[in-house]
């Protein structure tokens, strides 16, 4: 599955939209870093994985490394 950009920004649009009407300034810094946060980690891990992984030794016995990217 590919990164969705479109619900990033959705969900940072809602919060901001939410701590907006708020009246306590102190408590929602923390409130909207938590909830960028969130949104940005539920961001990255909506993306695929994408590896090659190139292995060396044994049947038993593998070692290797790996380079790929996220989509």
């Amino acid at each position: 599955m590919a990164l969705n950009k479109s619900g990033l920004e959705g969900s940072i649009k809602a919060l901001l939209k939410e701590e907006k009407e708020k009246t306590d300034n102190a408590s929602s810094i923390d409130n909207l870093a938590a909830k960028v946060a969130t949104a940005i980690e539920a961001f990255v891990k909506s993306g695929t994985v994408t590896t090659t992984v190139t292995t060396t030794g044994s049947a038993s016995a593998q070692t290797g490394t790996g380079t790929g990217s996220i989509s």
